[in-house]
């Protein structure tokens, strides 16, 4: 009987990176287990030796960490129904394999790579699917004995019972019929003695009580085998629910070719996982409605399987873009302080010292102005630095034949005043401004391309107020010993 507790898991192999497609299926897996008081795990499955990459579970696990995806059981967190590494449970498939080849649901395999190439070739130019021909299960047990005596090497194939329909029940896309004349006697024990997927992925769920089997599309053409597999182990079979294809914007499926697919690609990009996550939720499920901005709770509160779209979902990376600055926007000047401070440790600027108060006023002025928290200091890096050349588009526009001369008076106005405040600047530049008769631009342009040496940002009194007046003078006495237009 399967648990009456939702038991949802996501189970990865460590070839790499995490895939944008795999944080989906993990999310998914979360949500519903989280939606309904379950358990969410984690299950590494590891059994395919030639593509495992060292490092790859740690930086799994990191990664669904960092993405607030808490795992209930798993490697490192334990649980009642580990190991979680399916390299640890060979002698658990092994059993698994012996009481199926004894009840003639598999059988050994001995073929050798060439005769598999020739039937298939012939299978193809005959214009039939390629599968196995049963040569092996014709075998007889003495024939079987000696051979597996003789260390010869052999697979383990499960053995489909012909011109019977399968049945998948997808909560997803529905009923979909199989007939097993199209379906491989499939491998489940390799020539190496690790099993395949299919074999260790069946297994693993029924002994780890998994309820809900929520993965990608890619495996619903797989999944009538698995169901062979529990009928003839007598179990009985979890929900199953295939969710949609990520595509590329023109609906190619979702590749590297294209763009990152890799979280890991975002992460370092600077992407917060509440956007991502928020975003990622959003490829083939909605709540409903036009809502589009959500946290991982709310997430949660609102998530369903039934909402799952069949079609493709496309990745589209401005409204990924779009979330990212809402969510930045969001967050109080505290969270983006902390965030702002690790940006600076990996820059040029990771030896200066700057302090809460003058950092919350860099975020106060330019929140409105990004979309990452990189840009505080890509689109204002004069904030953490003196500007070493000056904008030339910017000058030729601005720059006038009196700018120096004003710029000087400015300085000196600057100079008179103690412990000013950004109104101060402001009156200072309007007194200098109408004692010169000119208007205020002819000041506001020349200061503002001084302290920032770009033309364009917050308002100019923000800038100055920030940097400070020992600062700005400093600037401006060098703007106008520098920018010799006339």
């Amino acid at each position: 009987m399967i648990s009456e507790t939702i038991r949802t898991r996501f189970a990865p192999s460590p070839t790499g990176y995490l895939h944008v497609g795999g944080l989906r299926t993990a999310l998914y897996n979360y949500l519903f287990a989280r939606k309904n008081n379950g358990k969410f795990i984690l299950r590494i499955e590891d059994t395919d030796r030639a593509r495992y990459v060292e490092g790859a579970v740690e930086n799994l696990i990191s990664t669904l960490k960092w993405a607030g995806l808490d795992f209930d059981e798993g490697p490192e967190t334990g649980g009642d129904y580990g190991p979680y590494m399916q390299s640890q449970r060979l002698n658990i498939y092994k059993e698994h394999s012996d009481y199926l080849i004894k009840n003639n649901k598999a059988y050994f395999c001995f073929c050798s790579p060439d005769r598999l190439k020739e039937l298939r070739n012939h299978q193809q130019k005959e214009g039939l699917q390629p599968k196995y021909d049963k040569h092996c299960l014709n075998l007889s047990p003495d024939e079987v004995q000696k051979k597996l005596v003789a260390n010869e090497n052999y697979v383990v194939r499960l053995n489909v019972e012909p011109g019977i329909t399968v049945i998948v029940d997808d909560v997803i896309r529905g009923k979909v019929e199989f007939n097993s004349d199209i379906i491989d006697d499939q491998i489940l024990i390799k020539s190496d003695g690790y099993p395949t997927y299919h074999l260790a992925n069946v297994v693993d769920d029924h002994l780890m009580k998994i309820t809900h089997v929520i993965r990608g599309e890619e495996w619903l053409s797989s999944t009538p085998k698995h169901i062979l597999l529990y009928d003839y182990f007598g179990w009985e079979k979890p929900v199953f629910a295939h969710l949609p294809l990520l595509l590329n914007p023109d609906r190619s499926k979702l590749s590297k070719r294209q763009g990152d697919v890799a979280v890991e690609d975002y992460r370092s990009k600077g992407y917060l996982k509440e956007a991502l996550v928020n975003f990622v939720a959003l490829l083939g499920w909605t709540a409903g409605d036009d809502r589009e901005f959500y946290y991982l709770n709310e997430l949660v509160e609102n998530f369903s399987l039934e909402r799952v779209n069949k079609s493709g979902a496309v990745f589209n990376i401005e409204k990924l873009n779009w979330l990212n600055a809402e969510h930045l926007r969001k967050k109080d000047n505290d969270e983006i302080l902390k965030l702002l401070r690790n940006e600076l440790s990996v820059s040029k600027y990771s030896n200066e010292e700057y302090s809460d108060e003058y950092l919350k006023k860099v975020i106060e002025a330019m929140r409105e102005r990004v979309s990452f928290v990189k840009e505080f200091i890509e689109k204002s890096p004069y904030f953490f630095e003196a500007p070493s050349e000056y904008e030339e588009a910017v000058i030729a526009k601005r720059w006038k034949e009196n700018s120096s001369e004003l710029l000087q008076k400015l300085i000196d106005k600057f100079e008179g005043i103690d412990n000013p405040t950004k109104e101060d600047y402001e009156n200072a530049l309007k007194k200098t401004a109408e004692e010169n008769g000119v208007g205020n631009g002819a000041l506001i342009h020349p200061l503002r391309l001084a302290v920032s040496g770009v033309g364009a940002g917050p308002g100019v009194f923000d800038i100055v107020d920030i940097l400070g007046k020992d600062e700005s003078i400093k600037r401006m006495k060098r703007a106008v010993n520098s920018i010799k237009k006339f």
